[in-house]
């Protein structure tokens, strides 16, 4: 395939610490690459189904606050017990989701839709509702979970099908509930969390900000523009250079540079990232325009590196976006996007559960979401 091609070349061009583009290289890779295929939605929506109604192996963020607690994760989360843990079970009810709406026909349209039917009925949703009403919830999946949940709210909100509009109405109840938790917390979350794992604070910012606005919730969409800005806007020369970290999904910098383009406008964004990542346009860092290296994708951790792959492709694809057709750093990001997607994708369904319960849904958001609302 063409886009392992570009990976190879790109992968050496970096090795040999090289800015000279190849020749082959000359022109953005074709963005029919990063289409979802109809094979391929078949594909990924084959894991999640295998996954979300998966009670164990499972890793529970739960705090006792008696022996009464002392439960299994169906009986405390009955929505979202399934793929090793909460959070990933969100975003694989996401991928399903959106999968179907894209592809409405799919062999295993009648599989998704019973699962989404059974897992995201009114009642479980309000179990889920009141496990976070408990004492000593307050951080339960703080941001990320929140911002898949809401990823997932909105996703549903916009679907025009007769069951969808009931599973957004059953799920509304916990998406408020979270929206209210983001009112209360951000005002007191005096910095950021700079982390390439879940705690990351500009990644939630991003998904909530795009509900907001979907939405129309104003004081949601000015209180997170307002956070964004006071945390983000005075960076200059990132130290992108130290990244990646050995169990990140996220690149802290790259990250951080797609929550500020739903934040600014063009010309601003334009003028921002260029003194937060001054360099980039030069082919530098490299370390963030190679993909990373993935040692053992039988470890929980290690395997966070698929992750940050694809994490890293969707952020380079929205911000190369968002550049003039002529600015030598949307080639830069269009190509390093093109290398990241190709590594990562080849890898998705590893053979091991590790890897196999949430990494589809990252390479969905990838192949189906190349830009974002301003």
């Amino acid at each position: 395939m063409r886009i392992r091609s570009i990976a190879l070349l790109l992968s050496l061009a970096v090795l040999m610490g090289t800015t000279e583009t190849p020749a082959s290289l000359k022109s953005a890779p074709n963005d029919q690459s990063f289409k979802l295929t109809r094979e391929e939605a078949s594909h990924f929506v084959s894991l999640a189904l295998k996954c979300v109604t998966k009670e164990y192996p499972n890793k529970l963020d739960h705090t006792m606050n008696d022996a009464s607690e002392v439960r299994g994760p169906r009986d405390l989360h009955p929505a979202f017990y399934g793929c090793l843990d909460w959070h990933s079970s969100v975003h694989g009810h996401w991928m399903l989701a959106r999968v179907l709406k894209l592809f409405p026909d799919l062999p295993e349209a009648g599989k998704i839709r019973s699962t989404l039917e059974g897992n995201l009925s009114a009642s479980n949703i309000q179990t889920e509702v009141s496990y976070l009403t408990q004492a000593n919830r307050q951080s339960f999946e703080r941001t990320y979970g929140w911002a898949w949940l809401l990823k997932l709210a909105q996703e549903l909100r916009d679907w025009d099908d007769p069951q969808a509009r009931q599973w957004s109405k059953n799920l509304q109840p916990l998406a408020d509930a979270l929206v209210a938790r983001y009112k209360q917390f951000l005002p007191k979350q005096t910095y950021p969390i700079r982390t390439g794992v879940h705690p990351n604070t500009a990644f939630g910012l991003a998904f909530a900000l795009d509900y907001a606005r979907a939405i129309s919730d104003k004081d949601l969409e000015s209180l997170i523009i307002e956070r964004s800005k006071t945390y983000y806007i005075a960076d200059t020369n990132y130290p992108a250079a130290w990244e990646p970290g050995g169990e990140d999904f996220f690149s802290p910098s790259l990250i951080e540079a797609d929550l500020m383009l739903r934040v600014l406008k063009p010309d601003h964004y334009r003028t921002w990232l260029k003194q937060f990542l001054p360099r980039l346009s030069a082919g530098e860092p490299k370390s963030i325009l190679a993909p990373a290296i993935v040692g053992d994708r039988t470890d929980p951790k290690i395997v966070h590196l698929d992750g940050l792959n694809l994490s890293r492709a969707w952020c380079m694809r929205h911000i190369a976006a968002a550049l003039p057709d002529r600015d030598a750093l949307r080639t830069v990001l269009e190509r390093a996007a093109a290398a990241h997607a190709s590594d990562a994708l080849s890898h998705v369904a590893s053979g091991d559960y590790l890897g196999e319960h949430w990494l589809a849904s990252f390479a969905v958001y990838m192949l189906t979401e190349p830009t974002v609302a301003r």
